[in-house]
């Protein structure tokens, strides 16, 4: 049987006091009631106010100083080697105000042209020609073209993506183009210049001629000026808006993702300094923001402001665009396109709904018929003003015109499903008034120049 050992009886108690020792810097926490979930929301409001106000000021601040900056520089050029403004209409005067000479270093020039260009397409067939100043032009012949004759006879008309080329049969062509003169490139010579590879032929032995397409030019997904209507800029991806100083000033025409053909005139007056301009691309609705920069503006060196005769000029973007829907440079027209009276054109742009009106917020399209020369040059409408490198479109009752802030813009011609740029609007009386249609710069007369430009400007 267990027996324990009695357990004597203690005297401390169970749970003792323990005496505390108070130690400075250290006091017990008050005892606050939780904060309500109103308390909570109101502080997030005062935070998110904090901050929504910060933020509207700060843009008010740097729409403010955009603003600044925009009439600043609509009125000076800034000298950043001698860190001072001029006025704007010194730069590019010819004389140098700012130190080593920099306000006359980014500046339009102009361009003439003795020479003839040697390289060229010819009727609506698109017949590939070359130049000999001995034997003059003379049609390709098919035999020995290759893929890379293509390549290179593109590349010297100045914009090749996917070039392709056709054969057409001596007997299909033109009467004036049936009996030649012909030429043929030489075996082994197809990284050569096409004009400098070629032989004379008094026929061609192949019976059919080289046809030549550089590029998908001109080709949309699906086929206000003054009586004009809403456009989208994916059925006209090769209008653009030229604006100075954040102002649109002219229209434009991309001929290849970084050329530009527009009028000479939109660069008189105190616009020929060329950080001033930018290109805005592939928008239907005016806007200012953004648009491609500028290195060159040339000008023809035979233009006239008194008579608006040689009314052209091209621009080269610093970078080229990105060619897509909206984006895409319209075709430049062969040689002896062959237009008549009526043939119906389309004009684009965002200039007047009316004259002395204002500029237009969406892009317009006008259909208008190109008007006989003789007609347009009579003197009940324009007289001798009219010359060969000029065209007139539209109507002599008046209704349907281009008009001011259309000038530069396409004037363009709908065939074998592309569109080819075949005027330039250049100038007028008034808009749409009676007797005094629109007259554009005649782009098939200005190939030459264009394309000799372009090439003098790689």
């Amino acid at each position: 049987m267990w027996t324990g050992q009695q357990a004597e009886e203690s005297t401390s108690p169970l749970n003792p006091t323990h005496t505390v020792v108070p130690r400075p810097g250290r006091h017990r926490r008050p005892m606050t009631a939780p904060k309500t979930q109103k308390e909570k929301a109101s502080k997030r409001k005062k935070v998110l106010l904090t901050v929504v106000t910060v933020v509207v000021l700060l843009g008010i601040l740097a729409t403010a100083v955009y603003f600044i900056k925009q009439l600043i520089d609509s009125k000076y050029f800034f000298c950043t080697r001698s860190f001072k403004f001029i006025p704007l209409d010194k730069a590019c005067d010819g004389t140098d105000d700012c130190a080593g000479g920099e306000d006359e270093k980014t500046c339009l020039s102009s361009f003439n042209v003795n020479t003839t260009f040697p390289v060229r397409l010819m009727t609506r067939q698109r017949v590939l020609q070359v130049y000999n100043p001995s034997s003059g032009w003379r049609s390709v012949c098919s035999e020995g073209w290759t893929r890379q004759h293509t390549q290179t006879a593109c590349t010297q008309l100045g914009y090749t993506d996917d070039p392709r080329s056709t054969r057409i049969q001596v007997n299909s062509l033109l009467a004036n183009l049936k009996s030649g003169p012909f030429a043929a490139v030489r075996s082994a010579a197809a990284s050569t210049p096409v004009h400098q590879a070629t032989v004379d032929r008094r026929v061609c032995t192949s019976g059919e001629v080289v046809s030549l397409s550089c590029s998908d030019c001109g080709q949309v997904g699906q086929n206000r000026i003054v009586g004009g209507t809403d456009a989208n800029i994916e059925d006209w991806p090769w209008q653009v808006s030229l604006q100075q100083g954040g102002q649109h000033t002219c229209g434009g025409s991309l001929v290849s993702p970084r050329w530009v053909v527009t009028a000479a005139h939109c660069f008189a007056g105190g616009k020929k300094e060329l950080s001033r301009w930018k290109v805005v691309s592939g928008r239907t609705y005016m806007g200012t923001l953004g648009g491609s920069s500028v290195d060159r503006i040339i000008l023809n060196g035979d233009y006239n402001p008194a008579r608006n005769d040689y009314d052209i000029a091209l621009m080269r973007l610093t970078s080229p665009i990105k060619v897509g829907v909206s984006q895409k440079p319209i075709c430049l027209p062969p040689k002896a396109f062959g237009l008549t009276a009526s043939t119906p054109l389309v004009v684009t742009g965002w200039g007047y709904l009316e004259e002395n009106g204002n500029i237009s917020p969406s892009l317009q399209k006008a259909n208008i018929p190109l008007i006989e020369r003789a007609k347009c040059s009579s003197p009940a409408v324009y007289g001798s003003s009219i010359t060969d490198r000029m065209i007139c479109a539209g109507f002599l009752e008046g209704k349907v015109d281009a008009c001011q802030g259309d000038s530069g813009g396409p004037l363009v011609y709908f065939i074998s499903s592309r569109w080819y740029l075949v005027g330039v609007v250049s100038w007028g009386v008034g808009c749409a008034r009676e007797r005094r249609p629109g007259v554009y710069c005649n782009v098939e007369e200005m190939l030459n120049w264009i394309h000799t430009a372009i090439e003098e400007n790689p």
